[in-house]
């Protein structure tokens, strides 16, 4: 009875991991670029005990009884499919429509800058001086361009428009045009990424110690390369939850707990039993 009550009790904290992890993608199911994580149980230490040698008569299943001591949850998993667009009709809302592409937004860190990755595309202008704006996203950041500096111009600008290659022109009030290059990273290795906030991911600090290089992970777009941006404008991506499933998973979740709750307090009912008996 002790080692039931341990097994289930050992899948009930697991359990409640998972339920954490569905209640964040149900949590986000209306956050613009958010990608999902799933993640599946598997077995924890098994004790086989090979009682049955004197069994001299043909079997299909192994010897012994193989006695496990619970579930564990194993690594959870992005989901780093593309999501639907929306269409917004917002001339500084953009949607990366290619697969594991993101944009580049620059965030203080400590004393310095580090650059963090985003699919979020709501951008606004922020004024700065000398008549200048900054192109931000939602937390007030700067977007960075293909050089890795902050997207900046002057402020008369009346028109937004994407052309091919991740190129935003500008039109200015006085008719001239203007282009910038925004900068767009593509993840090789995106599940060695760090999960900063809903939608925005950094490089690990113990990348070194994974045995890779920040150009194994991250494929900076450039020249010719930048052909293979996928940008919509005036649209942005929807998150990648799949609303019926988490549900789905959510109420399988919630009877496994359940049912091992009951087995710990049938555990307790006997054991309660046994020591009663004189």
């Amino acid at each position: 009875m002790i080692r039931t009550m341990t097994t289930a009790t050992n899948t009930l904290n697991q359990l409640q991991n998972q339920l954490d992890i569905i209640g964040n993608n149900l949590a986000n199911v209306s956050t613009h670029g958010y990608k999902s994580s799933d993640a599946s149980f598997r077995e924890m230490l098994v004790q086989q005990f090979n009682n049955d040698k004197a069994d001299t008569s043909p079997r299909q299943s192994p010897l012994g009884i193989r006695y496990g001591s619970g579930a564990i949850l194993g690594q959870a998993q992005m989901n780093w499919k593309a999501g639907s667009l929306q269409m917004t009709g917002r001339e500084l809302d953009f949607a990366l429509t290619t697969p594991k592409q993101y944009f580049n937004v620059i965030v203080p860190d400590g004393e310095g800058e580090k650059t963090v990755y985003t699919r979020q595309g709501n951008f606004y202008v922020s004024p700065i001086e000398n008549g200048q704006v900054m192109l931000v996203n939602g937390d007030g950041f700067p977007v960075a361009d293909s050089a890795g500096s902050p997207v900046t111009f002057s402020g008369d600008v009346k028109n937004y428009t994407v052309k091919p290659g991740g190129v935003l022109e500008l039109t200015h009030s006085n008719g001239t045009a203007e282009t910038v290059e925004l900068a767009v990273t593509v993840m090789e290795r995106p599940n060695l990424m760090s999960r900063l906030s809903s939608t925005t991911f950094g490089l690990p600090e113990n990348l070194a110690d994974l045995g890779v290089t920040e150009q194994d992970v991250l494929t900076e777009l450039q020249g010719a390369a930048r052909n293979g941006i996928g940008l919509e404008n005036q649209a942005l991506e929807a998150s990648n939850v799949n609303y019926q499933k988490e549900m789905t998973d959510l109420i399988g979740i919630q009877r496994s707990y359940q049912f091992n709750a009951r087995a710990v307090t049938l555990a307790d009912q006997m054991l309660g039993l046994i020591n009663g008996i004189r």
